[in-house]
């Protein structure tokens, strides 16, 4: 899949100001929101306190922006989808506690994450916890929304959630086994479930419902929000390799991790055979061996086999896919603020730097 992205598009720089714009005031509803359903926190109780902690560290506020955005370009109320909205940022947020410890991650948005504050076993049961508190919004849909309506969506939400779980065991169980046949194909599935699902494919999907009340095929939105998201998947795993002081996660922490990203995948093919075999060695080292030096070395074959300009390829091209996708699913729209916003989604991902 991915050789057929390796032409880079040219792109017209879009709006940052828009899509910040738009980020701001759909992101200050969601939290405004997101205090009716995090609960009162309560001393020492130690859960309420670690529910609370990562959705108000704050974040893009992407997902939940593009549900309401989507709504909204189908004429929905702002309110009619606000519920749905903050399920999927505390859906998001429940499983950035999960990655983080799978990942044995430090930095999550800044500061320390979950589990190096408080401990594996109270991060773990807040992130489980954080994943139940996600379907509660969901409730209040079927009073506005309908009943058959209401169930759809929470139907969308726990395929979103399978498939979340799905991408992840992929990627844990590349590492675990110390698989070093990943291919670009198979990457690109994985991130179509880790990644694109609950980033893109599931808000798209979910606003388009509330918006049209079920009356658009929301199938035609996958594979729109299957390139966006991949493009968006690549362009973070290059900033995790090439990321500056805003930067809110561990820099190449991807490579002490021993992730398989598109560019390790690259090298690895690409790579002089004494190379290849070095990388190979340290992709089959347990994390707390894998030194700062190595890592160093890494990063430099990455470079100098060309993987990173590979990857930004890749990703260009898929940007330029969705822009396809994107005029074939909503040409026949008229002209706003939010769909602006939307459309200028494919292209925002490749310039964003954090």
């Amino acid at each position: 899949m991915a050789t057929a992205f390796r032409e880079r598009p040219v792109f017209e720089q879009v709006d940052d100001s828009l899509v910040q714009e738009v980020l701001d005031e759909y992101g200050a509803r969601v939290r405004s929101q997101l205090k009716r359903w995090l609960p009162a926190v309560a001393p020492r109780n130690y859960l309420d306190e670690l529910l609370a902690d990562y959705p108000r560290r704050g974040g893009k506020m992407l997902r939940p922006c593009i549900c309401l955005a989507t709504a909204r370009i189908f004429g929905a109320d702002l309110e009619d989808a606000v519920a749905s909205a903050v399920s999927i940022e505390l859906l998001h947020n429940a499983l950035l506690i999960h990655d983080d410890i799978e990942d044995e991650s430090d930095q999550r948005r800044g500061s320390p994450t979950l589990h190096a504050l408080h401990g594996v076993p109270l991060a773990l049961n807040a992130g489980d916890a954080l994943g139940l508190l996600s379907l509660a919004p969901l409730k209040a849909n079927f009073e506005r929304l309908g009943t058959s309506l209401a169930l759809r969506i929470f139907e969308e939400t726990e395929r979103t959630a399978w498939a979340s779980a799905e991408g992840q065991a992929l990627e844990l169980g590349w590492q675990r086994e110390s698989r070093l046949d990943v291919s670009e194909e198979d990457y690109l599935t994985m991130v179509l479930l880790k990644t694109c699902w609950l980033a893109f494919i599931h808000p798209l999907r979910v606003g388009c419902l509330i918006g049209s009340r079920g009356r658009y095929d929301v199938d035609r939105l996958v594979r729109l929000g299957n390139f966006i998201g991949a493009a968006f998947q690549i362009q973070d795993d290059l900033l995790n390799l090439d990321s500056g002081a805003s930067y809110g996660k561990e820099a190449d922490g991807d490579l002490r991790e021993g992730k398989r990203t598109l560019m390790v995948i690259h090298a690895l093919a690409h790579a002089a055979p004494a190379a290849r075999a070095r990388l190979e060695r340290f992709f089959k080292l347990p994390r707390e061996k894998r030194t700062g030096a190595e890592i160093r070395w890494v990063h430099a074959l990455i470079d100098r086999c060309g993987s990173m300009d590979h990857a930004r390829g890749v990703a260009a091209g898929l940007a330029g896919a969705a822009l396809c996708e994107f005029e074939r699913c909503f040409s026949d729209l008229a002209p706003s603020r939010d769909l602006s916003f939307l459309r200028a989604m494919p292209t925002w991902v490749l310039q964003r730097v954090r």
